[in-house]
C-alpha cells in the first residue's frame, strides 16, 4: 500500500470527503479497520436496510459498542443516507465510540439539513495522490497524461484509459444525476465538457450558458456542484479588495489531469506543446491545493490579472497578503519574455518574492525572479504554505 500523507485524527471522530477512487475506504480500512464495525452504503441491501429504518443504525451500533467493545464505526459514503448522522450525532454524545465517516460530497448532507455533526466531527479530505507519496516511481509525462487516481496510478495504459473513460461516463454524469444534485443531465452533461475543455481559462458564466443552453444561474449551480464534490478547484482572482475578487472572473481547474483528458478525449493524443502546457500548470495548481489541505495551512491560493491582461498563475496569500507569486510555464528555456506577468506584479507589490516554476534542471535567478524546476517548487511547499517569509 502507498502510504498516504493525510493525517486522520486517532482520538476524534471525523469526516473524510473526497472524489471516488480516491482511496478513502482503503486508508480508513488500512488505519482503523481491525476491530471497527463497518457500513458500506454503496451495497445495495446495506443502503436499503438503513434507508428505511435509520433507527436501526443506532439500535446496533449500541449492539456492538455495549456487547462488543467496538470503539470505532466505519460508514463509507454517508451522503447516501443523510439521516443516519442524527443517530451518530446521538452515539457520540451517549457513548465512547468514533466515528470515521467517508462521503464523496458534503453539498447533499448540508441540502438535507444535516449540521454536519455540529463540530463533533472535524473533516478531512483525500485527494488523488502527490508526489511526496510517489516519488519513486513518479513520471510527469505519465502524469500529465493519465493523473494519479489510485485506481489508475501503476496499471498500464489500456487499462488506464478504460479505467478514465468509464469514470468519465459514470461517475461524473450518471451518479451525480443519481444524487439528485443535477436534473437537466443533457444539459450539465454539455456544461461538464465545456468545463473540462476550457480548464485553466476565465470562467464567463454568462457565455458558458449560452453555448450550452441553460441559465447562467444554473451555470454557476453546476461549478457548485463540481467543487462541493470535489471534482474540480474554482481559483478566484487576487485582489485587495475582498468584494472584487468574489466578482472577478475565477479560473476553474477539474481535480485531476487524467480525467480532463478523458472528458476531452484526448487520452490517446500525441503531444501538444500547448496542451502540455496547460496540463502542468493544472498539475502545479492542484498538487498546491492539495498540499495546503494536508498541511492544513491558513494559506489561500489565488491567481492575478490586470485589465490590460497581464497575468501571474498562482499567488500564495496568507493573513490578507500576499506573500509569494509563481509564472508556471512547461518549457525548458526560461527567457525575459516569460517574465512580463510578474513585472507587472512587481509594480503593486515591489516587496514579494517572484518565481518562474519550470522543467528546467536547476534554480536560477533572471532579474530578480527566481526560476525554479519543478521538483523543487513541489518539495518546498511545505515552506511556502506554512512560512510567510519563503522566498
Amino acid at each position: 500500500m502507498i502510504h498516504r500523507i493525510c493525517n486522520l485524527p486517532t482520538s476524534q471522530s471525523f469526516f473524510l470527503f473526497g472524489p471516488r477512487q480516491t482511496g478513502k475506504s482503503t486508508l480508513v480500512d488500512h488505519t482503523f479497520g481491525q476491530g471497527a464495525w463497518k457500513i458500506d452504503l454503496l451495497m445495495t441491501d446495506v443502503f436499503l436496510r438503513y434507508a428505511k429504518h435509520p433507527d436501526l443504525f443506532r439500535r446496533e451500533a449500541l449492539e456492538k459498542i455495549e456487547k462488543e467493545g467496538t470503539r470505532w464505526i466505519i460508514v463509507d459514503e454517508v451522503q447516501r443516507i443523510p439521516e443516519l448522522l442524527n443517530e451518530v450525532h446521538y452515539l457520540i454524545e451517549k457513548t465512547a465510540c468514533l466515528f470515521a465517516l467517508t462521503g464523496s460530497s458534503a453539498r447533499k448532507l448540508r441540502r438535507g439539513g444535516v449540521n454536519l455533526l455540529a463540530g463533533r466531527a472535524v473533516q478531512r479530505r483525500l485527494f488523488p495522490f502527490v508526489y511526496e507519496e510517489i516519488t519513486d516511481s513518479f513520471s510527469l509525462a505519465d502524469i500529465l497524461q493519465f493523473g494519479t487516481l489510485p485506481g489508475v496510478y501503476g496499471r498500464s495504459p489500456e487499462d488506464k484509459v478504460d479505467i478514465l473513460k468509464a469514470y468519465t461516463e459514470t461517475y461524473l454524469t450518471e451518479e451525480i444525476q443519481a444524487e439528485a444534485l443535477v436534473r437537466n443531465i443533457g444539459g450539465f452533461s454539455r456544461f461538464l465538457e465545456l468545463a473540462a475543455s476550457q480548464f485553466g481559462e476565465l470562467v464567463s458564466y454568462t457565455s458558458i450558458g449560452r453555448e450550452c443552453q441553460v441559465p447562467t444561474r444554473t451555470v454557476q449551480s453546476y461549478y457548485d456542484i463540481l467543487e462541493d464534490t470535489l471534482i474540480g478547484l474554482r481559483l478566484q482572482a487576487w485582489s485587495k479588495s475582498p468584494r472584487k475578487r468574489l466578482v472577478a472572473h475565477p479560473k476553474f481547474y477539474l481535480f485531476d489531469q487524467g480525467v480532463a483528458n478523458s472528458l476531452n478525449r484526448q487520452l490517446t493524443a500525441p503531444p501538444d506543446p500547448v496542451r502540455t502546457g496547460r496540463l502542468f500548470e493544472q498539475w502545479i495548481v492542484l498538487e498546491t491545493y492539495r498540499m495546503l489541505n494536508y498541511l492544513r495551512s491558513e494559506a489561500g491560493l489565488y491567481f492575478w490579472r490586470t485589465n490590460h491582461g497581464a497575468e501571474v498563475d498562482l499567488i500564495i496569500e496568507k493573513y490578507g497578503k500576499p506573500v509569494a507569486a509563481f509564472e508556471i510555464k512547461s518549457t525548458s528555456h526560461i527567457s525575459g519574455n516569460h517574465l512580463s506577468g510578474l513585472r507587472a506584479f512587481r509594480e503593486d507589490y515591489p516587496d514579494v518574492p517572484l518565481h518562474v516554476i519550470a522543467q528546467v534542471e536547476h534554480p536560477f535567478r533572471l532579474d530578480d525572479v527566481l526560476v525554479l524546476p519543478w521538483k523543487t517548487y513541489v518539495q518546498s511547499l511545505s515552506t511556502y504554505l506554512t512560512d510567510a517569509t519563503a522566498t
